[in-house]
């Protein structure tokens, strides 16, 4: 699976977990909502300073935030098995 789609996949979990909607999320670290959409639908190779942006507004770090796009390109492949 790309990456962009892993990142995405991860972001939508942190965000559904803090249960707050794309347009509220996306608004609240200063991301267009259809930008910030295709982020999550994994449609955009962004820039690290967006992506500091979107750890920011989960309220984690850049690491924590990479660790869960791992952990979810690692869910893929075993699913793949």
């Amino acid at each position: 699976m790309m990456i962009q789609v892993c990142f995405g996949m991860a972001c939508r979990r942190q965000r559904e977990q803090m249960q707050v909607s794309q347009e509220k999320f996306a608004l609240s670290i200063g991301m267009d909502r259809t930008y910030y959409a295709s982020v999550e639908a994994g449609k955009r190779n962004i820039s690290i300073q967006n992506i500091k942006k979107i750890a920011d507004g989960f309220g984690i770090s850049l690491a924590e935030l990479m660790s869960e796009t791992e952990n979810v390109e690692r869910t893929s492949k075993n699913a793949r098995r």
